[in-house]
């Protein structure tokens, strides 16, 4: 069955910062360690060695997710992962103005309302996702 989507959740990979994993280990080890068909999320952003951060593809958007099972997101929300952990840092401006435009675009194809756009924590209470100095209210704000 096709995914209706409804929501953005986003995550953090909780890595040190976006240089210490790539975003094919985070598919590596979703595969061959968690057992799923791919990557768990539909999009990421992670800075490269060029100095640059970069909007990176996962699964398909025909495809559900493996990021956020409880009630039942990975069906109706697309997930979206930044790289590094937003725990220890804040994530930089230029991460969240980059991710705050991609993600504008999908809530504008989708129709889906900037409410909910939500962080995994929400749904998830053992999670930090996508970090406890992510600003998840102040995200939403640039997403209007």
């Amino acid at each position: 069955m096709k995914p209706q989507w409804t929501h953005i959740i986003i995550h953090h990979s909780l890595t040190q910062d976006g240089r210490t994993i790539s975003w094919e280990a985070i598919r590596k080890y979703h595969i061959d360690i968690q057992g799923w068909r791919d990557i768990g999320y539909h999009f990421g952003i992670e800075l490269l060695p060029d100095g640059v951060y970069h909007i990176l593809t996962g699964r398909p958007l025909n495809q559900p997710g493996a990021h956020c099972k409880e009630e039942g997101m990975n069906q109706k929300g697309i997930g979206f992962c930044f790289v590094g952990n937003y725990d220890l840092i804040a994530p930089p401006t230029e991460m969240i103005v980059k991710a705050a435009a991609y993600i504008k675009g999908l809530i504008d194809v989708f129709g889906i309302i900037p409410a909910n756009v939500r962080g995994h924590r929400d749904y998830a209470t053992y999670k930090s996702c996508p970090g406890r100095l992510f600003d998840m209210s102040q995200f939403r704000d640039l997403l209007r």
